[in-house]
């Protein structure tokens, strides 16, 4: 079974996000929109658009996103097929949160690393 696909986001969490989306929009051209980030369109190697995108976003430190974590950051990993990931990540004795979103977006689970950080799955919705 193929686990991680490729990276669908990295969420930054920011003592002052708006002057911090500020710097990155200013110094490194990032677009970031009025929502704190930016989508990140996937091209092949001559430059053309494939299917899918990352996200890159920064939000204020307030918030339980990435709780049960104290990190300041979170990494959203593509895969496959979640519920049968999730299945093997438990088999395997991981620290998965018991929690499965479904939505218009894809499914979503979540697994705490040994370091304690979050670290988020999604498997995107055919098509994407």
């Amino acid at each position: 079974m193929k686990r991680v696909t490729g990276i669908g986001g990295i969420f930054f969490k920011a003592k002052d996000a708006a002057t911090l989306q500020a710097w990155y929009k200013r110094h490194l051209g990032i677009d970031v929109k009025e929502w704190g980030g930016a989508a990140f369109s996937w091209t092949d190697a001559e430059g053309k658009p494939t299917g899918g995108s990352t996200i890159w976003s920064i939000g204020p430190t307030e918030g339980d996103l990435f709780a049960p974590s104290k990190a300041t950051f979170m990494v959203n990993y593509r895969v496959d097929d979640l519920h049968a990931l999730v299945n093997v990540l438990k088999e395997e004795g991981c620290n998965v949160l018991d929690k499965i979103d479904e939505s218009e977006y894809g499914k979503f689970a979540w697994v705490i690393d040994p370091e304690g950080n979050k670290v988020e799955l999604w498997q995107p919705p055919a098509g994407q």
